[in-house]
């Protein structure tokens, strides 16, 4: 599968899906006018992308400092995607969570992330 990249705009993140690597990262911030439509095409090559591996590891960076309620529930069908594969590949998905160390907001819903997606393994990285 062709590698994903998507520069970051004002209110898109950056997308930088290395499917040949299986290196999937998102930073910046996600608050698009039509999220739904934003992140669709991005779903439908991930969901494409699991479906053709037979448990290779998969790393997903997730970078974000800020995010809309609309960007969280198809984060959260993200997550759903890769829990999916974990469950069938044990221990073969790690989501690194990247948050500054006073955004208590996002820690937690890293924390929450951990707690609703129990196959994948979670990581939470302070950045320095």
């Amino acid at each position: 599968m062709t590698d994903l990249y998507i520069p970051a705009t004002s209110d898109t993140p950056e997308i930088n899906f290395k499917f040949s690597n299986n290196t999937l990262s998102m930073s910046g911030e996600a608050y698009p006018e039509n999220g739904v439509e934003f992140f669709r095409p991005i779903l439908r090559q991930l969901q494409s992308h699991l479906k053709s591996l037979n448990g290779d590891p998969v790393e997903f960076n997730f970078q974000l400092t800020y995010f809309n309620s609309v960007s969280t529930k198809i984060f959260y069908s993200m997550f759903e995607l890769l829990n999916e594969y974990a469950k069938n590949h044990p221990n073969c998905v790690l989501l690194n969570w990247h948050h500054d160390e006073e955004d208590d907001t996002i820690l937690e819903l890293g924390q929450d992330v951990q707690e609703d997606f129990t196959w994948i393994d979670f990581n939470a990285i302070v950045l320095a």
